[in-house]
């Protein structure tokens, strides 16, 4: 085989492969895609389409007269935001939690029963935020020259709007 045909084969193969991945890509978004371009989520389990936004609008109405008040004097099963005012709460899932993880609300919840604990994810979440404590208010501390006073890592530190921690950052 010649030199320029060895070459052109194999760019015909790295066009091919770039070809393929872009279709699985586009066929297949993930859930970060998916918020970044505004998409509806995946259907619920009851099959209907999940309107996050909607869903969160109707919570700040409902609790509209006791936002201010402990997120666990409001809302059901409340473990790890005990003492946050409850219009906070929905923020912090919101933001910290949805946008960080590239989720919705039906990944750790069963829609309008927030409270139950049958979806693993939900327990795999509050287990984070405890190792996002330690980390943050033991093991960052140990680590010398650090910049700026408290430093600090996040569930985007390293998920980065994917469920699984990005491992490539490359």
């Amino acid at each position: 085989m010649n030199k320029s045909f060895d070459w052109s084969l194999r760019l015909g193969l790295i066009i091919l492969w770039a070809t393929a991945l872009l279709a699985a890509k586009v066929a297949f978004p993930d859930a970060a895609a998916l918020a970044r371009a505004g998409a509806q989520a995946p259907a619920t389990e009851g099959g209907q389409p999940f309107n996050q936004e909607a869903k969160l609008e109707e919570l700040r109405k409902k609790i509209e007269d006791r936002k201010d008040k402990p997120a666990e004097e409001v809302f059901k099963n409340i473990q790890q935001f005990k003492g946050m005012p409850a219009g906070r709460l929905l923020r912090v899932m919101e933001l910290g939690y949805s946008k960080s993880l590239g989720v919705n609300c039906t990944h750790c919840h069963v829609v309008d029963e927030w409270e139950r604990d049958d979806k693993p994810p939900k327990q795999i979440a509050r287990d984070m935020a405890d190792m996002v404590r330690a980390i943050n208010g033991e093991q960052l501390k140990k680590i010398k020259n650090l910049k700026g006073p408290n430093p600090t890592v996040n569930c985007t530190t390293c998920h980065r709007g994917q469920t699984k921690p990005a491992l490539n950052l490359g």
